[in-house]
Order: C-alpha cells, then sequence, then structure tokens
C-alpha cells in the first residue's frame, strides 16, 4: 500500500481527514495522532519541528509517498524546515505539505474589506506564519491574530457545547473585533476549531465570513494529485483508513468517532522519538 499520510498533533486533523476523504475516497489514509505529547500549540519552535520530523519519517516508512500535516503549528513551526533542509537528504521523491497555504489562497475571493482575522493557538499566533504567507498571495489584505489558549483545551475535554466555551469564544472574538472592527472574513487556524463552530457563529456577527480549512485543504489537494501526476500513480486506490495514535487507543476512538463523525475507528498504538 501507499497511501496519503495525515498527521495531527491530536485529534483535530480528522477534521481535515473527513472533508479529504469525501472529495477523494478513492484513496487509501493513513492518519496518525500525536495524542500522548498533544498540545503542540504551547510548545517551542524546535520541540515542534522534532517532534513533526518524527511523525513524517514514520508515515514514510509505513509506505506514504505525501504526507499532510494537518496540524496548523506543525505547518507552522516544521514544514519549510522539513521541505527544504531534510526531504533532500532522506526522502528526495516524497512530499511534505501543510494546511496554511491552502488557507491563504483562497482569501482574497472571499474578503471584501481585505481585512481578516485568524484565531489560532499562541505558538501558530506567534509565528507569523499566516500573516506572510497571505501576504506573498494577496499584499493588500491586513491581517490580525487573536491567539485562543483554551479553545483546544475545551476541544480535547469535550467541553466545547459548554457554557465555558461560550464564555472564551465571546471573549477572543470580541478581542479580535476590538483590535480591528473592519475584519469581515476569520479563518479558523486550527483544526479542532470547527467542533467550536456553532459557538463561534453564535458570538460572530452574521456578516463576518467563518472560514473552516477542511474544504480548502481537500480542494487543494485534490488540484496538487491534478497537477503532479507522477505523485498522484504512486497513491494506492482501495478506499482504507488505518488510525495510527501515541496515546491508548481505547482513548483515541471515543475522541475520534466526535471529529470524524464514524464511530467504527479503530486504532493501533505507536511509538515516535
Amino acid at each position: 500500500m501507499a497511501p496519503i499520510g495525515i498527521f495531527d498533533s491530536g485529534y483535530g486533523g480528522l477534521t481535515i481527514l473527513r472533508q479529504i476523504r469525501h472529495l477523494l475516497p478513492q484513496y487509501d489514509y493513513l492518519y496518525l495522532g500525536d495524542n500522548a505529547r498533544a498540545p503542540y500549540g504551547t510548545r517551542s519552535f524546535e520541540i515542534v519541528y522534532e517532534f513533526t520530523l518524527q511523525a513524517v519519517k514514520r508515515l514514510f516508512e509505513m509506505g506514504c509517498p505525501l504526507v499532510i500535516l494537518a496540524c496548523n503549528t506543525a505547518s507552522a513551526k516544521a514544514l519549510r524546515t522539513i521541505q527544504q533542509r531534510d526531504l533532500p537528504q532522506i526522502a528526495p521523491e516524497k512530499r511534505v505539505l501543510g494546511i496554511i497555504r491552502p488557507t491563504a489562497e483562497c482569501i482574497g475571493k472571499l474578503s471584501e474589506t481585505r481585512h481578516i482575522g485568524v484565531v489560532a493557538t499562541p505558538g501558530t499566533i506567534r509565528s507569523c506564519t499566516y500573516n506572510l504567507e497571505i501576504a506573498k498571495l494577496h499584499p493588500d489584505i491586513i491581517v490580525t491574530g487573536e491567539p485562543c489558549p483554551m479553545w483546544v483545551p475545551l476541544v480535547e475535554n469535550d467541553e466545547y457545547d459548554s457554557p465555558g466555551a461560550d464564555y472564551f469564544v465571546e471573549k477572543n472574538i470580541s478581542n479580535l473585533l476590538r483590535k480591528d472592527p473592519e475584519i469581515d472574513t476569520i479563518i479558523l487556524g486550527c483544526t479542532h476549531y470547527p467542533l467550536l463552530l456553532d459557538k463561534i457563529l453564535k458570538h460572530t456577527p452574521q456578516e463576518v465570513r467563518i472560514i473552516p480549512q477542511g474544504q480548502y485543504v481537500a480542494d487543494s489537494l485534490q488540484d496538487y494529485l491534478l497537477r503532479h501526476p507522477e505523485m498522484e500513480k504512486k497513491l494506492t486506490k482501495g478506499a482504507t483508513t488505518q488510525f495510527l495514535t501515541t496515546e491508548e487507543p481505547s482513548s483515541f476512538t471515543e475522541s475520534a468517532s466526535i471529529f470524524l463523525g464514524d464511530s467504527t475507528v479503530k486504532a493501533k498504538r505507536i511509538t515516535l522519538g
């Protein structure tokens, strides 16, 4: 088998996998969640890079010719180094893609005021990766970020529909719009955040568009495979999905069913490092 590898530090990447499988169901997939060491959002650049490279190498060893970093923190802190420094040495024929650029590419068609907001983990906001990627593609757009340190813990602890979630979502959305009242589009810069979508919509003015990443990443992957037939031919098409986790498989299965909308998930435990 030569599946498409999907990596995330935790469960959020399953929202990306869900959209990719919906659009491209024919391929084989191998999902790896480093749940035992999550979250990555508060970790240093060096540690995120180290952990991400370990995961990428493992997915390569298991036959993946193409790996998607379905994690904004990993995409922000590790992708460029892996692409430019590591791939030429360890696997020049393989590819690693992130999820920030596909989101940045679509934003030019969606914002009328040319003022956008990004809600994400503190690590992603500090990296300024969204600002840099959007500036390359749409230099006229003004980007304002808002770190949301409590959103991932709310989701991971199954509190995304609680009054506590209302408090923190309202607080961070209000902070963001206070920084720039002209924002008309908000990017959900973390793959956990779609589970908070109802709360986010509740506390965001109707005229402000909310952008989850899954559909844009899936569309971008489909386009990538059309433009790179040499990679597309390497991928096997058995419509299967395997799940790996660094956590206990039973814990992964319970949470994964929420993110993926699939109660039949069965995972195998591995170690990284």
